[in-house]
């Protein structure tokens, strides 16, 4: 998951304290719904901490959420530090390339 305080880290606590809220339940709440204690929860709504993915995945659980809606979109640029460039598929076709030289 993203390095806390990234952008990736604050969609996802965005994305996290919107359901929360429609749900209308506290932090303490879904703390206990994710076995997690809910100052926790809220350093990750706040962006502060990036959830790993175990820790995702409970959140998840106790919102009733498929996990990929709340990375979904999130991409190289909403990360922090240098992310490479290069896809799969840049290197599928310069491997095409240099086969065919």
């Amino acid at each position: 998951m993203a390095e806390a305080g990234s952008e990736a880290a604050r969609v996802v606590g965005e994305r996290i304290r919107k359901l929360r809220n429609d749900y209308g339940i506290s932090q303490m709440e879904l703390g206990d719904l994710a076995g997690m204690h809910f100052t926790n929860i809220g350093k990750i709504e706040r962006g502060d901490v990036s959830p790993g993915l175990a820790t995702l995945v409970r959140i998840s659980a106790a919102l009733g959420a498929d996990p990929g809606d709340l990375v979904r979109g999130i991409t190289l640029d909403q990360l922090p530090g240098k992310a490479r460039r290069i896809t799969v598929a840049d290197l599928l076709e310069a491997r095409e390339r240099e086969a065919r030289s």
